[in-house]
């Protein structure tokens, strides 16, 4: 489930991206090295390339199930001709500025993290994520000279302008704290003795890669970077480049990857979005406990619609913070607000229009004393206004949730209008007029859930019949000026069927 809340995040920001006009390349894929896989591996009797090779295609499956919708190819750092040239062809350019030295050392090493810890990472001489203690281990190892970076790190993490910002600042202040305690170098390779399964050191056959330099770069690999087919205007040219991930390996992003790509002279990346942990009703998920929820349980309650995982994750967890998957809250919430705000509000609306010939009348220059029809002098849609400005600003500073929550507001507001103002009790022109009003407003509805809840914002434009309804899970789709005006569809005359949009939970 907690790749399911990345997944998911960093697919609603790239539809909305998409959505306001800018051209996108969506990357993801699968860390596939270490010594956990290799440990797997062994337990299955399986080698570790037979394990990832059946595992991978499941990872893959389940996110076109969840419509991420990733544009590259989908990245594996198994990969030797797509990964793996890019990556030696980066060791080799840190090597040559210095920035590599073999030494021995001797620290605590995490399996679970796959990582050395240092005694102020414990917690009770434990790690704090794996609640287990490091293993002491003593061997030579390349390391990656960071300690040098400490001023440059500190000055691109605070820069107003050209520098690297994190989100949520508080993820900000965490990072720049671990400066103030001073960096460590990193180590970049174990020997080929504790660590078979990776990329072999170029040079170095004895040693393999340790994960910072092999998975961090398929952020370049995917772009086939230091390569003869390289994509680059995607990383030196775009108006800004975004990663997200998990806090658990904030700090490596924050600050290996950022020095590792000066050394090598390739410009850092705009923005990082760290997202929390998810629990599941208050505790930590474990198969000990029980509590663990794996994605297909929730995909099958739903019958196989994603949107409602998509909208819980999306309304109930703020970017950055911690989240609870609770299956009581998901049905609250398909209940109460899919099925009954916005499902019962669109066919009750599509039912009484029908009733009426399924005309829709235009309303762009319609004006009556009073709020009754929400006329075109209404702030919530006169085009950039008040709700459209607050939910692209939301957006634009990541804050989903508030985003999700103007549409979640619309709803509620539309059906209070509809209990208060009894449209089936009108007749003629009003009747038609006031119902032509309530199907604009589920118009609006539905383009501010096409990043959160995509086929479902489908499915409701299809059923009022709007004349981009067609056209609105294409890539190249944009949300226009027009279609965030009032009124903003001039050819729109008709709606279409009404069908149940939400099913009642079995």
């Amino acid at each position: 489930m907690g790749q399911v809340l990345e997944k998911v995040l960093a697919d609603v920001v790239a539809r909305w991206f998409r959505l306001r006009g800018d051209r996108v390349r969506f990357q993801i894929g699968t860390d596939e090295h270490g010594v956990k896989i290799q440990r797997k591996a062994q337990q299955e009797g399986l080698t570790p390339q037979q394990l990832v090779d059946r595992n991978v295609p499941n990872f893959i499956a389940l996110y076109d199930r969840l419509s991420i919708t990733y544009d590259a190819p989908f990245i594996r750092t198994t990969d030797r001709k797509r990964h793996w040239p890019t990556v030696r062809a980066l060791w080799r350019k840190l090597q040559d500025a210095g920035m590599l030295e073999k030494r021995t050392y001797t620290g605590l090493y995490c399996q679970g993290c796959e990582r050395f810890m240092t005694k102020r990472d414990l917690v009770d001489g434990k790690c704090p994520d794996h609640h287990a203690a490091p293993e002491e281990v003593s061997e030579e190892n390349w390391f990656f000279l960071m300690q040098k970076e400490s001023g440059w790190l500190k000055k691109l993490l605070t820069k107003e302008k050209g520098g690297y910002h994190i989100v949520p600042q508080s993820r900000a202040h965490e990072t720049l704290s671990l400066i103030e305690q001073g960096l460590e170098d990193v180590s970049f390779s174990r020997p080929k003795s504790s660590l078979q399964w990776g990329i072999p050191v170029p040079g170095d056959e004895g040693q393999t890669m340790y994960v910072w330099c092999d998975a961090l770069t398929n952020y370049l690999s995917g772009l086939g970077y230091f390569t003869d087919h390289e994509e680059k205007e995607w990383w030196d040219k775009p108006a800004e480049v975004t990663h997200v991930i998990g806090k658990d390996i904030a700090r490596f992003h924050a600050l290996i990857w950022p020095a590792m790509l000066k050394t090598a002279g390739v410009r850092t990346p705009d923005r990082l979005l760290i997202h929390g942990f998810l629990t599941c009703d208050g505790q930590k998920m474990s198969k000990t406990i029980g509590n663990v929820v794996e994605p297909e349980e929730v995909l099958a309650k739903f019958g196989g619609n994603p949107d409602p995982l998509r909208f819980y994750l999306s309304h109930e967890i703020p970017v950055g913070n911690d989240g609870d998957f609770s299956w009581k809250r998901i049905e609250e919430l398909y209940d109460a607000v899919l099925r009954n705000k916005l499902g019962n509000l669109l066919n009750r609306v599509l039912t009484l229009i029908k009733k009426e010939g399924g005309d829709i009348i235009d309303i762009r220059n319609f004006s009556v004393d009073g709020d009754l029809y929400w006329k075109p002098s209404d702030e919530w849609y006169q085009g950039e206004g008040n709700y459209w400005k607050l939910y692209a600003d939301a957006f634009n500073d990541f804050e989903l949730h508030n985003a999700l929550g103007i549409a979640v507001n619309l709803m509620v507001i539309g059906n209070g209008r509809m209990n208060d103002h009894k449209p089936w009790t009108l007749s003629g022109t009003e009747k038609l007029t006031m119902l032509s009003v309530f199907a604009e407003h589920l118009r609006h509805i539905a383009l501010m859930l096409l990043p959160f809840t995509p086929n479902t914002a489908y499915r409701i434009s299809k059923q009022l019949n709007v004349p981009y309804a067609e056209k609105m899970l294409a890539r190249e789709f944009v949300i226009t000026k027009e279609m965030k005006q009032w009124g903003g569809q001039k050819d729109w005359k008709k709606v279409g069927e009404p069908e149940i949009l939400f099913k009642p939970l079995l």
